[in-house]
């Protein structure tokens, strides 16, 4: 386990912060699910979008077609 994990205890101790009760058998299959949802994101995070608009800019309907198609 590395240092950076959710153990367990702190996904209880966050749960109840968020006003959320969580038996404790549900413990650590909160912890081992909210790691797997922070190693997606990490993946997501270090992708370039470089020239990529945001979605706001996005227009449905409104794409480009390649005159040669």
């Amino acid at each position: 386990m590395s240092a950076d994990e959710l153990t367990p205890p702190e996904a209880a101790r966050w749960a109840a912060r968020a006003g959320l009760p969580l038996p404790a058998d549900r413990h650590a299959a909160v912890a081992a699910t909210a790691d797997h949802i922070h190693s997606v994101v990490a993946v997501l995070r270090e992708l370039d979008f470089g020239d990529t608009p945001p979605a706001a800019a996005y227009r449905a309907g409104e794409e480009k077609r390649d005159a040669a198609v």
